[in-house]
This record gives structure tokens, sequence and C-alpha cells, in this order.
């Protein structure tokens, strides 16, 4: 996942993009980049965050942008951006957050029309550069726009500056969010609404799936129409999204309390001491657990970030390890002889929750008893960056799976089984589950319980790495 921020307006805007693109820190781990237009100079700069904070890295540099009027921002879990490039339509900079899932395709097509790419990231094609020659080759930016939509299997919402305005674009299903903000300078767009508050922007309304604005300082004006369905990532609001923004008019922390609530009325566990979270996404599920089944909350394991960045990640297997176990801290005036409900967002590849419940169990934790906020991640991501590995067997669910069925492929009847609750096959996945990872109990949310607790139609959402269900 990645997040994007820009800013158009009658004054200078240099800190509000510096300080919006700084509040999706927590959307991305790789690289950050800002691009502004002043003095008819496009000027940008990129760098790397695996060792940094984004603030340490471009602060020092703010004085080079003094006096635009106009800019972008993005942190990326991937390439470098943003992308700058002269064309017939003008010089732009653009920056992209989701997906192509037909990239290479799309790559293989581009270079036997004599196409070139310069940017690359680790020796692959830049996603971000290859959206860019997309657009460029159109007539307009609004049929570049649309030939994104028509072209790229995944997702793809973007911002490109120009010397004239900005265009904002949603993906065509809208799998990650874009919302709109305004002030009396101004306007703003970005992935997160809670980047808002702070810089005195109101929130205005989300852009609709597929839906491309473009905005000057007096305007915001529709010019390539939304589509029909809309299917925004759920993960959003049970893991990827900050507590205080909303999504389609709905708040990440209130559906989390709603999460934790719904595990509380299916759970009959009567007999432990407390609840508590994994952090930090876990806290709103924990949180609405406790309230709901009358129990107290309490912080057994405490983060520890002013000197590691979330997104520092040394080279090294056993430094990353090392830093891992050093961020999270159990609370042993808590934990000692304690029976305790931990609530955390999912389970992805697994090796974290076992290091967690080695570090419990070292801290003198009696019973640990897992619930978890969404259900079994089943099917890899084909929409966002969710997983580094396009394999499914990086998801834990799945090496289990492999593990029970002593096979590597599954019909999609087997594996529709293993998503449903009532079945045998999804209660002995889970028991394994449990018992390899050391738990006393191990329970997840139910999907339907989890769409409920979000509020929005099951078919206005995906759900696909749950169910295997969405549009492509």
């Amino acid at each position: 996942m990645s997040g994007f921020f820009c800013c158009i307006s009658k004054r200078e805007c240099v800190s509000d993009v510096f300080y919006g693109t700084d509040y999706h820190s927590h959307l991305g781990t790789k690289r950050a980049g800002m691009a502004f237009y002043t003095n008819e100079l496009f000027i940008r700069s990129i760098h790397s965050l695996e060792s940094a904070y984004f603030r340490n890295k471009f602060e020092p540099e703010l004085d080079r942008f003094a006096g635009a009027r106009i800019g972008v921002g993005v942190i990326s879990d991937t390439e470098s951006q943003p992308i700058t490039l002269t064309s017939h339509l003008g010089r732009f900079a653009l920056v992209t957050i989701g997906r192509i899932d037909n990239l290479d395709e799309i790559t293989e097509k581009l270079l036997e029309k004599r196409i070139n790419f310069a940017e690359l990231s680790g020796s692959k094609i830049n996603p971000t550069e290859l959206v860019a020659i997309l657009i460029s080759l159109a007539n307009t930016f609004e049929e570049g726009i649309e030939e994104v939509h028509n072209i790229v299997k995944g997702s793809c919402s973007m911002l490109i500056l120009t010397d004239k305005g900005l265009y904002a674009v949603r993906d065509k299903y809208g799998r990650t969010p874009v919302v709109l903000g305004r002030n009396t300078d101004g306007f703003v767009v970005a992935t997160e609404s809670s980047s808002f508050t702070n810089l005195d922007y109101t929130l205005v309304r989300d852009l609709k799936p597929r839906e491309g604005v473009f905005i000057t300082a007096d305007e915001v004006k529709t010019v390539v129409a939304p589509g029909p369905k809309n299917q925004i990532c759920a993960f959003m609001w049970v893991y990827y999204g900050y507590p205080s923004s909303y999504y389609e008019g709905i708040n990440v922390e209130a559906a989390r309390y709603r999460c934790g609530a719904a595990l509380a009325r299916r759970d009959d566990m009567n007999e432990y001491d407390f609840v508590a979270d994994i952090p930090d996404s876990g806290v709103g599920h924990a949180i609405g657990y406790s309230n709901q089944a009358c129990k107290p909350y309490k912080r057994a394991f405490v983060k520890y970030t002013p000197t590691w960045p979330r997104s520092f990640m040394p080279q090294n297997q056993n430094m990353r390890s090392l830093v891992a176990r050093m961020k999270l801290i159990p609370n042993q005036a808590l934990t000692c002889g304690a029976r305790i409900i931990f609530l955390d967002d999912s389970i992805v590849r697994g090796t974290q929750l076992q290091d967690n419940v080695v570090k419990l169990r070292e801290s003198g934790v009696k019973e640990i008893h897992m619930r978890i906020a969404c259900p079994p991640l089943i099917f890899p991501c084909n929409f966002l960056n969710f997983s580094s590995s396009r394999s499914s067997f990086d998801l834990y669910t799945r090496r289990i799976i492999r593990d029970l069925e002593g096979c590597d492929d599954f019909s999609d009847e087997i594996l529709r089984e293993y998503a449903d609750p009532e079945t045998d096959r999804y209660k002995k996945m889970v028991e394994v589950m449990r018992r390899y990872v050391g738990l006393d109990s191990l329970r997840f949310q139910h999907l339907g319980d989890m769409v409920e607790a979000i509020g929005l139609p099951k078919s206005e959402l995906c759900t696909h790495c749950w169910d295997n269900s969405g549009c492509f």
C-alpha cells in the first residue's frame, strides 16, 4: 500500500504538501517523493525511507521549492516516484498508488512500439513511469486517464501535476480511497482524510471510482466520468487506515470498535483476566472487544518507535528479526501469570505472530487467546501491493492448507470450504494454526460480521483476499 497528497492554492503550499505527505508515512516503507511547479520549472526530490523518517529526509530541501503554489507528494511501498515527463501534452509529474497486475504484458507491447523506459526500480520497470507513458501517448490528459483505466488490470489511482493545475484520479473500482478537501485558499487531495485536520482543510467528498477531476485554486471539475462499480478494499478499515481517517464517510477507528465487538459477541470464552492488543492496528479492535465483553482493557504490549522508524528494515535477516523484536515490549507487570485475550488485525505470513507469542510466554503469560479482526487470508491480493510476493504461499493460511491437503494445487471448491467457518476443513485449519503458533485458543472474524462492522454493502467492498470475490 502507498499514499499520496497534493495541494493547489492561492498561497505557497510547500509546507502543506510536506506535512500532508508525512501524514501518510504509515502507508509506505520504501520510497518517498515530492514535486512542485514554480517559476515555470518542475522541481522534484526522491529519497529512500529504509533508514530514516520522511521528515528528516525532506525538511532540509524545502527551501528549493519556496514560492510554489502547486505540488504533489507520495509515500511508496515500492518504486521511486514522482516521475517527471516531457511530452506533446507538455511537461508533467505523476504519482500513482495501487498495483498493475499485467505490468509485463503492457511493457512488452510498449517495447514492441520501440518506446523506451528510463526509470528502473530494482532493475524492474517502474510502474509509475509506465503509467506516465500511457498517458503521454494519448491526445489529452483526459484520454490518457481513460486509457489507463481501460488497459491496467489491478488498480491505479494517480495525481498528475501540470503547469495549469492538478488531475486527481481514483482507480476504476475504487479499491483505494481518494478524498478531496478544501480551505479558503485552495484544495487538497489525499489518500488519508486524517491529513486534512491539522492543516486546516475540511473534507469535501470522496472521489468516485474511475472519476478524474481537474483542480485549480478556484474550482474542481470532473473531467473523467465515474464508473458504476465501487469495491473499496475492506482492509483499509481493518488494518491499513489511520484511526482518524474516513473512507466513504465511515471512520476507521469506529469500524474497528465494531469489529472487536462482533468478535466478542461470538466468543464463548469467559475465563480470562483482561483484553489486550497487538499494537498499533489491534488497539481499536481490542477496545471494541473489551467494551462489548465488559472486561478490562490493558496494554500488555507497548510499541517503542522513537528511534526505530516503521520503515527501518535492515538487509540482514537476523537484524530484521532483531529490529522487529525490539519494537514490541511486553509489560511484565501485567503479563506475568495472566490469562489474556489479544486482538490483532490479521495473520499474513505468521512469523510476527509466532515471535510475539514467544515473547509473551517469556514474559510469563499463562494463557494466550488470540482473536483476529478479519477472516483467514486465503487468496493473494491482485489489486494492491499487500504482499511483496505474488505467490499464494506467502500467506500463512495457504501454507497450512498445503500441509493439510498434501499438495500445492487446490480446486476452488476446496478453497471455498477453507473459507467457510462452518466446515470441518476450516475448523481443522484453525486448530492446526493454533497449535503451530502455540496459542491456547485462536478465533477469526466471520466475513459477514466484518462487513457489517464496516457498514457498507458487501457489493461495495473488495473482499477478494478472503473469499476470492470482486471485479477484475
